[in-house]
């Protein structure tokens, strides 16, 4: 049993395609072993959920080795193990359950069900994230020691999280990580991943369409085309004192549609696939999309006292939605902590991060009988028994 201020916690991701093992102890990275199986969805240009979770059938026992390995520690070691219960995936989030269950029954270990996007934010009490980007008032600890006042303390007052992947884009205020996070705004339609994902296809470029579009987009004119940025009419941002029913929403179906339209015209006027002005598109999407993340990101910011704001997601890894975000933050005197791209996307060692937490601040276990939750709200940070 380790010590009650740095538990050894073993946490499995499965919402999408990434078969995730990390160990934590206390706020100390001891593993983060991840399988992904992109390569199987490249040819469909975009992720099968059956293919996702066969290949976490196939990976879960590997990776799971792959992370004891590299920690050096053995399941009777741990004080506990985490894995996410939703959102996602019902079939891939399934698989991960199930083998949390079996590996909770077989050591006698407490099993947690935890939220995937608070997952995502937990990520941020780790030694060296939590240290790169200092805030005023902040205390040097001992590495992987939790401060018995718990995770509130490891992270910036008065937090909010921005999580853009290809399943997820949300807003969240972050008051206590273990007990307290609330939903500000997540998109009413397609992820902000999800639709590069379609405008790649859409233009040719290849899967996945994150890092193909941000590379496209460098050889573009972002002026080049004016695309639409979704729910930033005034009937739906409203004002401060009478916000609209969407102020810090998103919507990319349209932004989507905008591009679709784009590229049939050129076709439509008989203008040869090599001369479509594939890179301006790019660049002119690209630049909607961060646009419209990062004001919105903003302004429910600002109006809900946020002062500390963290990027998560795999989108976290575009270049201009990171350069926006700063630049935008920067203006309104609000910090930014960006975690390094393999702790962004999903993995083990976010859910390992979370589960420590929990454990330290003495949250009772999820128990046996929980089931997985494709739609769980953000609420929810962790399955009661």
């Amino acid at each position: 049993m380790s010590s009650p201020s740095a538990p050894l916690v073993l946490g499995i991701e499965s919402s999408c395609d990434e078969t995730g093992f990390g160990i934590v102890r206390g706020t100390q990275l001891l593993a983060n072993a991840v399988a992904s199986s992109m390569e199987e969805h490249v040819r469909f240009g975009g992720v099968i959920p059956e293919i996702a979770a066969r290949a976490h059938l196939e990976e879960f026992i590997p990776t799971l080795q792959q992370a004891l390995d590299t920690a050096g520690v053995t399941l009777a070691e741990l004080d506990a193990i985490a894995v996410t219960s939703g959102p996602g995936l019902a079939g891939a989030l399934m698989v991960g359950v199930a083998g949390a269950k079996a590996l909770a029954l077989a050591t006698g270990k407490p099993l947690y069900g935890l939220n995937h996007l608070v997952a995502h934010v937990g990520v941020g009490v780790l030694d060296g994230v939590r240290d790169t980007e200092p805030h005023a008032g902040s205390v040097a600890r001992p590495t992987g020691v939790v401060h018995p006042g718990g995770a509130g303390t490891l992270l910036p007052e008065h937090l909010g999280a921005l999580l853009v992947s290809g399943g997820h884009t949300e807003i969240l205020q972050v008051n206590r990580l273990t007990s307290d996070v609330r939903l500000l705004g997540s998109t009413i339609d397609d992820a902000a991943g999800e639709a590069y994902d379609k405008v790649a296809r859409l233009l040719g470029a290849g899967y996945p369409g994150g890092p193909v579009i941000d590379r496209l987009a460098q050889l573009g004119d972002p002026k080049a085309f004016r695309f639409p940025r979704g729910l930033s009419a005034p009937k739906f941002v409203g004002t401060a004192e009478e916000p609209g029913k969407h102020r810090h929403d998103w919507s990319f179906s349209g932004l989507k549609t905008a591009v679709a339209r784009c590229v049939e015209q050129f076709e439509a006027a008989g203008v040869p696939d090599a001369e479509i002005p594939t890179a301006d598109i790019a660049a002119s999407f690209q630049e909607a999309v961060a646009d419209v993340i990062t004001t919105k990101a903003v302004r429910a910011c600002v109006e809900h006292g946020i002062r500390h704001l963290m990027l998560g997601g795999g989108v976290a890894a575009n270049s201009r939605l990171r350069s926006l975000l700063a630049e935008r933050c920067e203006a309104a005197g609000i910090g930014l902590t960006v975690p390094p791209v393999r702790l962004c996307t999903d993995n083990g060692a976010m859910v390992a991060a979370l589960g420590a937490q929990l454990v330290a601040d003495g949250v009772a276990p999820s128990g046996l009988d929980f089931a997985a939750d494709p739609g769980q709200p953000v609420e929810r940070i962790s399955l009661p028994a």
